[in-house]
């Protein structure tokens, strides 16, 4: 698990299309919404700094778990929604989900294969990737941001790392299929190129052969037509 990450938020009272305002502003605005313990929240609309906010949202996944402090209290969420835009790429809008640190949740963790295969050191070898996410079950403060799978294991051609091989903690249940593909190893496939001089003899031998034919019907065409 990596250090807790705070960020501290403002309430927001402009909405709707006045948030505009807000963006000229270098103002993020945004919502938080969810539970804390068994109880459903009121949506919290929040505004940060776009340019400090930026450096943190960025930089999480869907399993990050943080801490907003707005005010005095503090909400742990998990980043549910960030809005960009689609020219500049700059965030626009984001949405948290506040959790329960008491109840499980259900989430995918990216899969991210590190390291270099061994067996790459061969050319005619070359690692192939199966899923690039594992649906886990567990309390929020045990989420993972991402699943490091050694690319070390791929030693040979034989060689075949699935959902089964992975060691995880024990606060962490799998939820994907124990057999899903993660990586493999397979053989590089070198199509070879048709000769194309012999194809060009070949065709020339054809067309040598055809051509008789070709001009005896044209010249009987003529007579009949001549006989006509």
């Amino acid at each position: 698990m990596t250090d807790k990450i705070i960020l501290e938020v403002q309430k927001r009272t402009i909405k709707g299309k006045q948030v505009r305002q807000l963006r000229q502003q270098g103002i993020l605005p945004g919502i938080i919404y969810g539970r804390i313990g068994k109880e459903q929240i009121e949506p919290v609309l929040i505004q940060l700094d776009l340019h400090e906010a930026s450096k943190t949202i960025n930089k999480l996944t869907g399993s990050s778990l943080i801490s907003l402090k707005v005010g005095r209290k503090e909400y742990p969420v998990v980043l549910r929604e960030a809005q960009k835009d689609i020219i500049y790429g700059t965030l626009r809008h984001v949405d948290f989900l506040a959790v329960s640190l008491t109840d499980k949740l259900l989430t995918a963790v990216p899969i991210e294969l590190i390291g270099e295969a061994p067996v790459e050191s061969n050319m005619s070898a070359v690692v192939v990737t199966g899923i690039s996410e594992l649906e886990i079950e567990c309390l929020p403060q045990d989420m993972p941001e991402r699943i490091e799978v050694d690319a070390n294991a791929l030693v040979d051609m034989d060689s075949v790392i699935s959902v089964k091989d992975l060691v995880l903690p024990d606060t962490i249940e799998v939820l994907s299929d124990p057999d899903e593909l993660i990586a493999r190893v397979t053989y590089v496939t070198i199509e070879e190129e048709p000769e194309e001089e012999e194809e060009g003899e070949l065709a020339e031998l054809f067309e040598d052969e055809n051509e008789p034919e070709v001009i005896e019907k044209g010249k009987k065409d003529e007579e009949s037509e001549s006989e006509d």
